[in-house]
């Protein structure tokens, strides 16, 4: 085992000393040590029920024959941080959280992991870190959380209920009280926000993917189902180390492409592009952007799904949760080993009834193509992506006049003071990972928008990202970015916009040589943050449509 190497032999006197000196017995000198990586806080709803599931872990580590040893990673809540410097954070600490995890695994020589997480960034930086040690892993995700509850059986949502509801306020469509009421119900207690934002397609995806058990994407918080979960993959992790089951024997490229494709069947986030080009990187994975948009024009999308659709996250796990998905895609579904030990054929075998009205056949989908599309041209030479799935019909083809803004704060306040009319191309620059740095999601001009009754009339550009949550033709992720000197940085007030996402266009009317004139009189900014590790983080980080990952 890795861990006899500070545990057996007279050289490691002194290790087994302070191994003693936290309470170890000798009598459990000779089981694997289990690193349980916990991101718990007070800080993220999505995590505060951690402490739980820490307990069932660490009796199913015992119960399978090891010992479980805590620590520490830390988490940032998006919601929270979104709309101010807080959001430069969110995205940075994916690298921050996959270096402390490998730091901590490889000071310890620990044999194994169990990887407790839950929200936007934490899930996939704790995959990036087991696909970088590839030593046994395995990941609980802590579950979504319940819907709000009104009056004649009315849901709520985080997003449809607050940033939304905040924009239909100032623009005079509800009052005080229903915006209070939106306030106290959208968010009922722990778990991570109720539709298929980011936090619950990563935990979907990690399933998909055999890195984490059956059901673990979709239970409840709140639910025994996830104690039972959580107990159960404390057993298997020491199992997965008496086997030497290692994450890249599992993350294969047939993971990421299943991956993909479940992700485009259910409409998720968009940001799920740069977490899985992020964790295939350090899986030593080639896995190309257009590889989302190859599967996305033979994948349609099966389910309507919170927040550009109607079922909640409830509501898929008890259609059939991702094996109920697995089964509905069939032969698109590529057969993978997983953690629990069944392949994903034998896993959607499994399943013996599925709810068609929340994960429909392929033969009746919600729309014909995958969630997700990534878009070209001489906006974005290598690439921008849209989650198609949150674009109305009357939306996917547009053409608007650019109103340029270099920071979210700026498009923020025209928005929301009503400067923004129907058919403008809102274009927010600046904000990418070096340019922001650290590509701050853009939730709340897009939520912003849609409250506004703009959803239908104006476009979103930028080369920043969008939060699962958004809704509406907001497309992100341009590359090159503005602070690397991309074409973006070159569009006017008044240019003309072209959309086109059939066609997966993206397009200033500009000619090239006036566009190539606009380039020798652009200089780049000075950088928003000029100290700490931000600083260091922009001068290191690659481009979106590598993922995002520090060189």
């Amino acid at each position: 085992m890795r861990s006899d190497m500070i545990k057996k032999g007279l050289e490691r006197t002194p290790h087994r000393a302070l191994l003693k000196a936290t309470g170890i017995p000798q009598s459990e000198m000779e089981k694997p040590f289990i690193g349980v990586a916990t991101s718990f806080t007070d800080l993220i709803p999505g995590h505060v029920g951690m402490r739980d599931l820490e307990r069932f872990i660490e009796k199913g580590v015992h119960t399978g024959g090891g010992y479980s040893l805590f620590f520490g990673i830390p988490g940032v809540c998006d919601g929270i941080s979104m709309g101010h410097k807080g959001m430069h954070y969110s995205l940075p600490t994916r690298e921050l959280i996959a270096d402390m995890v490998e730091s901590v695994a490889e000071a310890h020589r620990l044999d194994g992991l169990v990887l407790l997480t839950n929200c936007d960034k934490i899930t996939p930086g704790m995959l990036m870190a087991a696909a970088r040690l590839d030593i046994p892993c395995i990941v609980v995700t802590a579950g979504p959380m319940m819907s709000g509850r009104g009056d004649q059986g009315r849901k709520f949502s985080f997003v449809t209920d607050t940033f939304e509801a905040m924009a239909r306020y100032r623009a005079g469509v509800i009052d005080a009280k229903e915006l209070q009421l939106c306030e106290d119900n959208a968010c009922p207690g722990m778990g991570s926000c109720q539709g298929l934002f980011t936090a619950n397609t990563m935990a979907i995806l990690t399933e998909t993917m055999g890195m984490s058990l059956p059901r673990c994407g979709t239970a409840l918080a709140v639910s025994a189902l996830k104690r039972r979960i959580a107990f159960a993959s404390g057993e298997k992790i020491v199992e997965l180390v008496k086997n030497n089951v290692t994450p890249r024997s599992i993350l294969t490229r047939a993971a990421f492409e299943n991956a993909i494709r479940v992700d485009l069947a259910l409409g998720g986030s968009s940001n799920t592009v740069l977490h899985l080009l992020a964790i295939a990187h350090e899986a030593g994975v080639e896995l190309p952007l257009e590889t989302f948009d190859i599967l996305a024009r033979e994948t349609p999308q099966i389910a309507s799904m919170n927040p550009a659709g109607k079922h909640f996250m409830e509501d898929l796990d008890a259609a059939g949760g991702v094996m109920g998905v697995l089964k509905q895609l069939g032969d698109k579904i590529i057969d993978n080993p997983t953690v629990f030990g069944l392949t994903t054929h034998e896993l959607a075998a499994s399943v013996k009834q599925v709810d068609e009205e929340v994960i429909h056949p392929l033969t009746d989908p919600v729309k014909k193509e995958g969630g997700i599309a990534v878009l070209f041209g001489n906006i974005a030479p290598q690439g921008a992506v849209v989650k198609q799935s949150g674009v109305s019909d009357a939306m996917m083809k547009f053409q608007g006049t650019a109103r340029c803004f270099d920071a979210e704060e700026l498009a923020m306040a025209a928005i929301m003071e009503g400067e923004i009319k129907a058919g403008d191309v809102v274009v927010i620059r600046y904000e990418g990972p070096k340019g922001g740095p650290g590509m701050r999601e853009m939730l709340a001009p897009t939520a912003a928008i849609m409250g506004m009754g703009l959803g239908e009339s104006v476009a979103l550009i930028t080369d920043g990202r969008f939060s699962g949550g958004t809704r509406g033709p907001c497309i992100g992720h341009i590359s090159p970015e503005a602070a690397e000197g991309g074409p973006i940085a070159l569009i006017l007030d008044g240019d003309q916009i072209l959309l086109n996402i059939p066609e997966r266009k993206l397009e200033v009317l500009v000619d090239e040589a006036t566009l190539a004139d606009r380039l020798t009189r652009w200089s780049a900014p000075e950088p928003k943050i000029k100290s700490g590790w931000l600083a260091r983080y922009a001068k290191s980080v690659t481009s979106a449509y590598t993922g995002a990952v520090m060189k």
